[in-house]
């Protein structure tokens, strides 16, 4: 894995990715859509050693992402994303691991899964009547779209 010389970001970690967060759900018999927390993409940019900086994005919303970077094997990277949504203000944390390549591995793309937290609630659903609560953990899974 190589780091970029211009600014300390791992190579392997610049870039857009596509992101899924499911539900923790441990019930087998759960129908898969059920499990869906969030989908979008992810990019992330070329930033200072140790420098974790992007977006999280998809239709009608986005937040800045802001964090570190830890190196080692797997890379650790932990990021809050922030923004307003529909006027209203979201704030969620990150943790994610750098998945390493199998020796044997056949198409497999670069990969970082991981845990999320709702930090405060926000409104949801039709017109904003619900409220998504503070403290509500998923899984994630990102995959790059631009892999070599």
């Amino acid at each position: 894995m190589t780091t970029n010389s211009t600014n300390g970001v791992p190579d392997v970690l610049v870039g857009t990715w596509t992101y899924r967060s499911f539900l923790s759900n441990p019930d087998l018999a759960a129908d898969f859509d059920s499990l869906e927390f969030g989908r979008g993409n992810i990019k992330i940019n070329p930033a200072q050693m140790q420098t974790f900086d992007g977006l999280i994005y998809g239709p009608g919303w986005e937040l800045d992402l802001k964090g570190s970077i830890a190196y080692g094997n797997p890379f650790t990277v932990q990021f809050q994303g922030s923004g307003i949504v529909g006027g209203a203000e979201w704030i969620y944390n990150y943790v994610g691991y750098y998945v390493p390549e199998w020796m044997n591995g056949i198409d497999q793309r670069p990969a970082i899964v991981g845990t999320i937290v709702r930090q405060i609630p926000h409104p949801t659903g039709p017109n904003g009547k619900s409220t998504a609560p503070a403290g509500v953990v998923a899984q994630w899974i990102a995959v790059k779209q631009d892999s070599e």
